[in-house]
Parts: structure tokens; C-alpha cells; sequence
């Protein structure tokens, strides 16, 4: 029997749930990140599954569940770091990534449960220990959320 093509069939990731927890030290219910779809020198592109099983929604807010802009912001962040990280290629069993400074924080739109979230980042200035990343979390194509950031490799010795 010939193979059969699903033009629906979704792309395996580039990162699984488990990468990502093999370079990020985040755990429930603060990794933030799903998977990665897609990462080169330019670019990272990251999911973010928002369910009403998360933590947050239960306070935030009763009868109207919005994610917090702030998780917004750190799962851009988790996904700058697991750009950084794959372009530098370190071992966080040496080293981790710390969010330093945000910048030009815009939110657009809420967001709530069902939606998923495609965080996408930029180097603005990458290589060495300090990285300035811009991200964007998009919701069906419009952007909910930007923001521009640094992060800073640090040897786990020194932290």
C-alpha cells in the first residue's frame, strides 16, 4: 500500500517539550514554552498552548480568564533563551540564561484559553554573554503582545 499524504500533517518540531527542558531550568507551571518549530541564525519560532487548566486562571480573573501579559513577556523570554542557546550551543548543565532588562513592552490584545500563542524572536544583538532579543507573541496572526529584552549566559558556577 502506497504511503498517503496529509497536507494537514504538522511539521515535527525542532525542540520537544523535553529539549526544551534539557536547556531551560523552568518546570509546571513555569516553562512556557511547548515546542519550537523552527530556529536558525536569523530567527526562533515557538508555541505556547493556552489551556484553561492553567495554574493563573483561576485568579486571573474569575468569569474572565486572561493570561497575564507578564507570562507573555517570560515565555518570549524562554523563547529568546532557547534561541541564544542553540546559537551558542551551551550546556545548561554549566550554564543558564537569566532575563535581565525589558524594554517597549506593547500588549495588543488579551489572550485566553484555546488560543496559541506563536512567540517569535530576534537577535538585535547576539554573541557573548549578553543578548538583546526582540519578540513578538502572535495570537491567528495578530500580534497580542511585544517586547525587547536582555538576557545574560552565565557559567552556573558564578551564579
Amino acid at each position: 500500500m502506497a504511503a498517503s499524504s496529509d497536507a494537514t500533517a504538522k511539521p515535527a518540531p525542532v525542540m520537544d517539550v523535553r529539549q526544551i527542558s534539557d536547556m531551560l531550568p523552568h518546570r509546571f507551571p513555569f516553562l512556557l514554552v511547548d515546542r519550537v518549530i523552527s530556529v536558525d541564525d536569523e530567527k526562533i519560532v515557538a508555541l505556547k498552548n493556552v489551556t484553561i487548566n492553567e495554574p493563573f486562571f483561576g485568579g486571573h480573573f474569575p468569569g474572565m480568564p486572561v493570561m497575564p501579559g507578564v507570562l507573555i513577556v517570560e515565555a518570549l523570554a524562554q523563547a529568546g533563551a532557547l534561541y541564544a542557546g542553540r546559537i551558542v550551543k551551551f550546556s545548561a548543565e554549566t550554564h543558564v540564561i537569566f532575563f535581565m532588562a525589558i524594554d517597549n513592552v506593547k500588549f495588543r490584545k488579551p489572550v485566553t484559553p484555546g488560543d496559541q500563542l506563536v512567540l517569535e524572536c530576534v537577535p538585535l544583538r547576539k554573541g557573548g554573554t549578553i543578548w538583546k532579543l526582540r519578540g513578538e507573541a502572535k495570537v491567528d496572526g495578530a500580534v497580542v503582545c511585544e517586547a525587547e529584552f536582555l538576557a545574560s549566559i552565565v557559567d552556573r558556577k558564578k551564579a
